[in-house]
């Protein structure tokens, strides 16, 4: 098993673990491994570990991949050779697992205790019960196979993002607009009063056809929002504005106000015809009426057309607008909180789990407790305790040894000792990689002191944070290699030195102390 330890730059202390076949490396999205430092190419170089062999290739990168100095397009890297992209250097560590084999009988499961173990899920018979069943099975069933092929951060961001685009549709949506029909039927009541002064004003001279008489000064010097009108007669002649005299409508607003007021009988002649026309604009429509002695009722003697276009509706629509984007970046910002809200409780038991099994496989721990309530993962956990129980029957009946807890504290006293006859620098650290002493000539070579960083992880109390990387690096070696003493350069107040690292191996075949000691290398 390969991975990369970043050694120097601005991912110092850093580790990647490769994974066996191609693993491509970049600053970009969809690469494996994400290098996010200027300088590196979206897809900058793949890495192809096969068993024992790593195999580098740069990919067109901008700057270029060096191994161990030479700027390459190819090649071949073995343990503790040393990768440069820009701003970061890394070092090639071959780790080498540990394996281990249980030899034991299974009984052959025939096709009825096969059957026993799928996944059986009957439809219930109340309404809420067909509910959930459906919507688990048939709504969710479209989530999973999205899942399938994105991952399941990036589906709960895209959920969530569709969720706070409905919730605004369906909320704010509703109130703007009523507001806007609202503010229309009010632009409409203002053209509809224009429309009754024009024919006030001008009935009597239409029903005499004394054009002369014609009053249309009001749509025309005081009307505000007007922009444009059209008075003709009953033969859709244009008799106002002047500009248009005895020409006929050609407006397409203007021709269909006519031949609704005409043609939708008595009803439609005393109503008021409006339409939204244009960006912005209505128009309104309505009919003249003079009293007719010959009939004893009022008759239509001509027709008023007016394009209204108030400012307050090309304000409504422009604050409209913005009350829809504030809504969206405020309800966004909301969102991106409650999704890491989400994200990390659900992934917290996860890695609490896991992290408690490391521990009972190093025999720190007996079983999995978790300390958050989360029913769902009740039924994992009790299968985990499960299989880590029949992991300890099954060594116990090979005749492993299982250590159910086993402290680091001999281990660390055992190395203590050896540190009080040394002559150099000494560091002593537990099974975590934290320091548990230094002596004095240490103390000056690292600038740690034991007062102050006693009890605290390497990577949090070394200033030099590529020094910590290198240290916990050949810890890792030395604890899966058997604990034999692993070592390498770095060069520290100005000298190189040889860094050593030796760790003792526990009962249960885990590390329990490093120590680790400097020379200077002449």
């Amino acid at each position: 098993m390969y991975k990369l330890v970043a050694v120097g730059g601005k991912l110092r202390g850093t580790e990647i673990q490769l994974n066996e076949g191609e693993n491509v490396l970049g600053r970009g999205m969809e690469v494996d491994h994400s290098i996010r430092v200027d300088g590196v190419s979206k897809r900058h170089m793949s890495i192809t570990v096969n068993g024992d062999t790593c195999f580098v290739q740069d990919l067109g990168s901008s700057n270029g991949t060096f191994v161990n100095g030479k700027l390459v397009k190819n090649a071949t890297v073995i343990n503790g050779d040393k990768i440069a992209v820009p701003n970061v250097i890394f070092q090639v560590v071959y780790v080498k697992e540990k394996k281990v084999v249980v030899t034991k009988k299974v009984a052959k499961v025939g096709d009825a205790d096969e059957a026993a173990l799928e996944f059986k899920d009957t439809v219930p018979k109340d309404f809420i019960g067909r509910v959930k069943y459906f919507f688990k099975h048939k709504v969710m069933s479209v989530i999973y196979s999205f899942n399938e092929q994105y991952e399941w951060s990036v589906m709960l961001g895209i959920l969530l993002f569709i969720f706070v685009c409905i919730n605004i549709g369906l909320t704010i949506g509703p109130v703007l607009r009523d507001g806007k029909e609202l503010l229309k039927n009010e632009i409409v009541a203002r053209g509809g009063q224009y429309a009754e002064e024009v024919a006030r004003f001008n009935r009597a001279a239409l029903s005499r056809g004394d054009l002369n008489r014609l009053n249309t000064n009001f749509l025309e010097n005081s009307a505000e929002d007007v922009k444009s009108y059209e008075l003709f007669d009953l033969e859709g002649r244009i008799v106002r504005p002047v500009g248009k005299l005895n020409s006929y409508v050609e407006d397409a607003f203007s021709v269909k106000a006519w031949k609704q007021i005409l043609g939708g009988g008595e009803a439609s002649l005393r109503k008021t015809i409006y339409e939204v026309v244009g960006d912005g604009e209505i128009g309104i429509g309505k009919a003249i009426l003079a009293y007719d002695t010959n009939t004893g009722k009022e008759e239509p003697v001509g027709i008023i057309a007016i394009r209204f276009k108030p400012r307050s509706w090309a304000a409504q629509a422009a604050n409209q607008s913005g009350s829809y984007l504030e809504a969206l970046i405020i309800t966004c910002i909301v969102g991106v909180v409650f999704f890491g809200m989400v994200y990390y409780m659900t992934t917290r038991p996860l890695e609490i789990m896991r992290l408690q099994i490391e521990e009972v496989l190093r025999g720190k721990r007996k079983e999995l407790e978790m300390p958050v309530l989360f029913d769902e993962i009740q039924p994992l956990k009790n299968t985990v305790n499960s299989i880590l129980q029949r992991v300890r029957e099954m060594q116990s009946e090979d005749g492993g040894d299982f250590a159910e807890i086993e402290e680091d504290g001999p281990y660390v006293r055992t190395l203590y000792e050896f540190m009080n006859g040394a002559q150099g620098p000494v560091i002593v650290l537990n099974s975590e990689k934290m320091i548990e002493h230094i002596n004095p000539e240490g103390e000056d070579l690292t600038g740690m002191r034991e007062s102050s960083a006693g009890g605290t992880s390497l990577l949090d109390s070394a200033r030099d944070q590529g020094f910590a990387a290198t240290v916990i690096d050949l810890c890792d070696q030395s604890a899966n290699n058997e604990g034999t003493s692993q070592s390498e350069v770095y060069e520290l107040t100005g000298k190189n030195y040889m860094i050593h690292v030796s760790s003792l191996i526990g009962k249960d075949n885990f590390a329990k102390a490093f120590y680790v000691t400097f020379v200077e290398d002449l």
